[in-house]
């Protein structure tokens, strides 16, 4: 991108999503990479505040057009974000090793109740559980096999 500015804020905010590649007294370049536009998501920058600053802050003559800012840098910013949203990490426990079907039943439901059930395989007798009601989970089915 090239920014034609004197202006350090906007130099600031271009830093935010992209590259500074050169730094001229009245003319910024940079590049927008999948890293640098990873790193702004990961600070809490979106996809559309970054294309209205864009469209916002555009070349007068630029602004002419319309789209101001292209449809493919656009759809390639959401698609980037959109990506790194897709996988969510979540600390977990699994259990697989059930006396019998009663006790996995109850299981599921100790889990379901205390809304840390993730993921559960009846044909198999497994669950997966979130981390934080491991203990109290533990502490259930300790008390069901007896």
């Amino acid at each position: 991108m090239y920014a034609y500015s004197t202006s350090k804020l906007h130099c600031e905010i271009l830093q935010l999503f992209s590259r500074i590649e050169y730094q001229l007294p009245n003319l910024i370049v940079t590049a927008m990479t999948k890293e640098s536009l990873y790193a702004a998501f990961e600070n809490g920058i979106t996809a559309e505040q970054i294309i209205t600053f864009l469209q916002q802050n555009a070349h007068p003559r630029v602004t002419e057009r319309v789209p101001s800012v292209p449809e493919n840098v656009t759809d390639q910013i959401r698609l980037w974000e959109a990506d790194l949203n897709r996988v969510e990490m979540t600390h977990a426990h699994l259990y697989d090793e059930f006396p019998s079907r009663d006790v996995y039943e109850e299981g599921c439901e100790f889990a379901r109740m205390h809304g840390g059930l993730l993921w559960e395989d009846a044909k198999r007798m497994r669950i997966v559980v979130k981390a934080e009601i491991h203990m109290h989970m533990r502490e259930h089915l300790r008390g069901q096999n007896k």
